[in-house]
């Protein structure tokens, strides 16, 4: 008997052999996307530097809390937004007062900012080392600078000039809205105070009030480290810790990207200040 096939039959076949040929041809393009993908997304932009690969936590994280002022890390150096750069980290070897006088910006996340712990640990200060160059890129390097960006906000009955930079004086708003739900605790909320352009009290370094991203509340509840032990050193051991400002509204600060001084061993328990990197930096 003769085998005959159809002409349908080979049209079938031919078919079904090019639908195997592109499939595979598709299925090794899809293999390879990936890698071509991430080859794309490494290459810089036209006019860009060629990015650091190795860029230290703290640098990254500041480049997340602050986009519009720092752009990436290369060669050890924050990239500004002005094109300008600042050195991350400086190499030197510093005491505990040096990281608050002399800070970079890797000092700032030297120390510990424990929201577990009742009473702070012995010169655990997260938040009390500020690079002030960092800080006069953001926030203005002169009083007049702060000045120019500085709004008011109102605050339980007051308005409180607070800077906009980094959308602090927003954070600032939707601490209020939400205390404003727990009327129980108003007695707390009068402010103490939160742009003053000074520097801090026995030091050369500027206060954080100078930069307009700082609230002092607290009325008669306020505790402060020196008020407690007169005269006492930086490095003194043994400060008695006192407090009585209630954890619902630490919490709520600190849910705004606000620190408090009250988890600090220098404790200050009306400071709340704006430091998101603080705060991602120690979930």
């Amino acid at each position: 008997m003769t085998s005959t096939t159809s002409p349908s039959m080979v049209n079938r076949v031919f078919i079904a052999l090019i639908a195997g040929m592109v499939f595979l041809s598709c299925n090794s393009v899809a293999q390879n996307a990936p890698e071509a993908e991430k080859a794309a997304a490494a290459k810089p932009a036209e006019g860009q530097a060629e990015p650091d690969r190795d860029v230290p936590e703290g640098a990254a994280i500041l480049m997340k809390c602050y986009p519009d002022f720092i752009k990436g890390y290369k060669d050890g150096k924050l990239l500004m937004s002005d094109g300008t750069t600042l050195v991350y980290d400086d190499g030197r070897e510093k005491s505990f007062v040096e990281k608050l006088d002399d800070a970079d910006p890797e000092d700032m996340f030297a120390f510990t900012y424990n929201r577990k712990t009742r009473i702070p640990e012995y010169l655990q200060d997260a938040g009390r080392s500020r690079c002030e160059a960092l800080f006069k890129k953001m926030y203005g390097s002169t009083e007049a600078a702060v000045r120019r960006n500085l709004i008011s906000v109102p605050w339980f009955g007051q308005k409180v000039l607070f800077t906009k930079v980094n959308g602090a004086a927003d954070r600032l708003r939707a601490v209020a809205a939400e205390l404003a739900q727990h009327p129980e605790l108003s007695k707390y909320f009068k402010s103490e105070g939160t742009f003053y352009w000074r520097p801090v009290r026995g030091a050369k370094r500027l206060s954080a009030h100078s930069y307009g991203m700082t609230i002092d509340i607290g009325g008669n509840f306020k505790t402060y480290w020196l008020w407690k032990k007169p005269g006492a050193k930086e490095t003194d051991r043994n400060i008695v810790y006192e407090n009585k400002m209630p954890l619902e509204i630490v919490e709520i600060f600190e849910k705004h990207g606000f620190i408090w001084g009250g988890r600090w061993y220098h404790y200050d328990t009306m400071h709340f200040e704006y430091r998101p990197e603080i705060l991602m930096n120690n979930p």
